[in-house]
């Protein structure tokens, strides 16, 4: 199929719609996993869509050593799909039936991988050599170096071009087209496991502004798709931090999924970790390892002072726990008391807290001029022992245990010579494990709408390395398959399709009219102070520390700003990229809106520290650290540091949010609002549920039997 634009008379304009089957949205890992995955199982009417297809975090972020986790494929230390399945499961607030298939397709996602050409190493045997990475008890992980995801992205991106399936480039995702769910027998065959209730609401297709389009009236800049499935892979909502590590140009779009009706999960779970924020890179394994110099300047780079010996006089024990950085790399909250994580929090208090820059110097050792590894721990000193580096300076040690970790940053616009010059990191937003709602398939509580990768919420608290490119590599393959074999039904006929397009675009139409009038009446665009201010907002007071106060402050203000937003936008009519960020503002305010309520509800369901959060409790503890051998005290730290761990206690329920438009009915039985608004607040209302979290399915595994279920059925009964 060509899937040409027809033109068709919607909302009193003329306007291109795509007809397809299933539409992708986004070119990342998973984005050209699923749609290969769906090529190669007969369902070839498919078309993507993108952003910008070179953008996006699968092509553009990565670490020294960009890890990718799945099932041991080597040695003869013990495996199984179950002992993964339950290694995930472990990370707290993780679905079981999402741990059990992300274990048991990680092996044939990996080897697809393979087959494409990603140079995941091996030895002569052809075995796939793995390492432990962390919350990891086997040697599941395995990398290709910095660009693991790169990798991954470029030879499926080649596959896809191989099928022959169309790619529409330069397009901003407006809103997701739903309708009351058709007559169908109930959920394709597969019976819902997002909730008790069946799924209400269907995809019906999708609106998107074509950014390379002038806004002239010559030609739409608008575009519809009609689809009877949407594959939402859009990446994490990284728009809503401006202190991030996300490669510029990723966003997310989830905005407009909650818009339309699709719950969240875990939304309050984001992973934080020091990163370069010039270029944007992680600071992981060696950079850490070698035990660089932390220095704090003032903001034009002068009053340079090395911080964290404030806090860690311990020359030992401060260049310990900057070693142990290398692989307990993402801030976790249970080594902030007395671990490596003390590290993050001091520099989020030199960033945030006193405003000034912090950098990590190669060039000179931490504390004493010479390096004496006599006072390191034994974990450190066997570790740099066994790499041949207890010697020397950082970037002698980094350019001799990891080159190319050197050569990196050489390379990037802006380029770091590690050898001339300090490199400026912070604590920045890595990762969001929460997102949106996933059942067994990879599908919503909207049915033929799937999230997948880090747009979908599929992993818990806490997770192993790597888990991310794994989950998003089964979640595609997982919604191919329903796909393929239970929804390739036609999309909704066309008259029925415009009924439910009108609406939505009429929308979209009004805001650009009002934000482009308001522009021409001398009202200065407003659409990038918006971009930039969201950002910095979330950060300071939703970022790795939070507090119910501060939470609630940053409340007030996005609600206020989406309450007036139709009211006050402003954007140049004859700007592409300020028409472009109308949508894209709306979508980050939508979003911060969904995830700000829901660190709300979490705090108010006795939610304390866990995973990558530190929620400040004035009943709680500061963080400690020895003095000597039998000497320890609580730090002279600021009273936002202390805090109480939750120890587990939400480890077995999930939280659930959705958001209602304005003048929605009340929230259904079993939700509530944290903060309770009118009915016709302009801004909506997020509500939540707390439930159970699914166990890891116990099925029945005797050959015969589902020998009998899969010649009936396949996989997908």
């Amino acid at each position: 199929m060509t899937h040409e634009p027809e033109v068709l008379r919607i909302a009193g304009r003329e306007v291109p719609v795509v007809t397809a089957t299933t539409v992708v949205v986004g070119t990342g890992s998973a984005g050209f996993c699923a749609a290969d995955r769906l090529w190669e199982l007969g369902h070839d009417d498919v078309v993507m869509v993108a952003d910008k297809v070179h953008a996006g975090a699968s092509r553009n972020a990565g670490s020294d050593k960009q890890t990718y986790y799945k099932l041991t494929l080597s040695g003869g230390d013990g495996d199984s799909v179950r002992e993964m399945a339950q290694t995930l499961y472990a990370g707290g607030a993780m679905d079981g039936d999402n741990a059990l298939a992300e274990a048991a397709l990680s092996a044939r996602a990996f080897l697809h991988l393979c087959d494409l050409g990603v140079p995941f190493p091996q030895n002569r045997y052809g075995e796939f050599i793995g390492y432990k990475t962390d919350h990891d008890p086997r040697r599941r992980a395995t990398s290709v170096g910095p660009y693991t995801s790169r990798s991954m992205v470029e030879q499926l991106e080649k596959k896809v071009g191989r099928n022959g399936t169309r790619v529409f480039d330069e397009c901003r995702v407006v809103d997701v087209i739903t309708r009351p769910r058709r007559d169908l027998p109930a959920d394709d065959g597969v019976p819902p496991v997002t909730g008790d209730e069946a799924r209400a609401t269907e995809v019906a297709g999708l609106l998107v502004l074509r950014t390379d389009v002038p806004h002239d009236g010559v030609e739409s800049p608008f575009l519809l798709f009609r689809c009877t499935n949407l594959v939402y892979a859009t990446g994490g909502p990284a728009g809503i931090y401006a202190t991030r590590v996300f490669p510029n140009g990723q966003w997310g779009a989830s905005g407009a999924a909650y818009r339309a009706g699709v719950h969240g999960k875990n939304l309050t779970e984001w992973q934080f970790g020091l990163a370069s924020i010039k270029p944007r890179w992680n600071v992981s394994g060696t950079y850490m390892q070698v035990i660089p110099r932390f220095v704090s300047t003032d903001g034009d780079g002068g009053d340079e002072r090395e911080f964290l010996t404030e806090a860690i006089p311990d020359p030992g024990r401060l260049m310990s726990l900057v070693f142990l950085k290398g692989y307990q790399w993402p801030f976790d909250i249970r080594k902030a008391l007395d671990g490596s994580s003390l590290v993050d929090l001091l520099v989020y208090r030199e960033t945030v807290l006193r405003g000034r820059r912090v950098f990590v110097d190669f060039r000179r050792n931490p504390v004493q001029e010479r390096f004496d590894p006599s006072l390191l721990s034994p974990e450190a000193h066997d570790y740099l022992e066994r790499a041949d580096v207890l010697f020397g300076t950082p970037i002698e040690r980094l350019r001799r245990m990891n080159e190319p970790a050197y050569q990196f940053y050489l390379d990037k616009n802006p380029y770091v010579d590690l050898e001339r010059e300090m490199l400026e990191v912070d604590v920045c937003a890595q990762h969001n494990n929460g997102g949106l709602l996933v059942d067994t398939w990879w599908q919503s509580n909207v049915a033929g709408f799937f999230p997948v990768g880090e747009a979908g919420g599929a992993h818990g608290v806490y997770r192993p390395g790597g888990a991310a490119l794994n989950s998003g590599q089964v979640g595609a393959t997982r919604a191919a398959q329903l796909i393929a074999a239970r929804r390739g039904h036609a999309p909704v006929p066309v008259e029925e399709f415009t009924a439910a397009a009108g609406p939505v675009l009429t929308g979209a139409l009004d805001l650009v009219a009002a934000a482009t009038g308001r522009a021409s009446s001398g009202v200065p665009d407003n659409t990038g102070d918006l971009l930039r201010d969201v950002g910095v907002l979330m950060s300071a007071k939703a970022g790795p520390v939070r507090s119910a106060a501060s939470i609630h402050e940053a409340l007030v203000q996005v609600h206020a700003w989406l309450a007036e937003y139709e009211a006050t936008i402003s954007a140049d009519g004859g700007s592409r990229r300020a028409v472009n960020r109308t949508f894209l503002v709306r979508d980050i305010l939508t979003t911060a809106y969904v995830y700000l309520s829901a660190m709300a509800d979490y705090v108010a369901h006795g939610g304390r520290s866990r995973g990558s959060v530190l929620y400040t409790d004035p009943d709680g503890g500061l963080p400690r650290v020895g003095y000597g051998e039998h000497t320890e005290r609580e730090l002279d730290l600021p009273e936002l540091f202390r805090f109480t761990l939750d120890r587990g206690a939400l480890d077995d329920e999930v939280q659930e949010a959705a958001w209602l438009a304005p003048g929605a009915d009340g929230p259904p039985a079993g939700w509530a609002e944290v903060e309770p608004r009118d009915a016709d607040d302009p801004a909506g209302r997020p509500v939540f549920r707390w439930r159970p979290r699914r166990p890891i399915p116990e099925d029945d595994d005797f050959f015969e039997n589902v020998w009998r279920e899969f010649r009936a059925h396949g996989n997908t009964h």
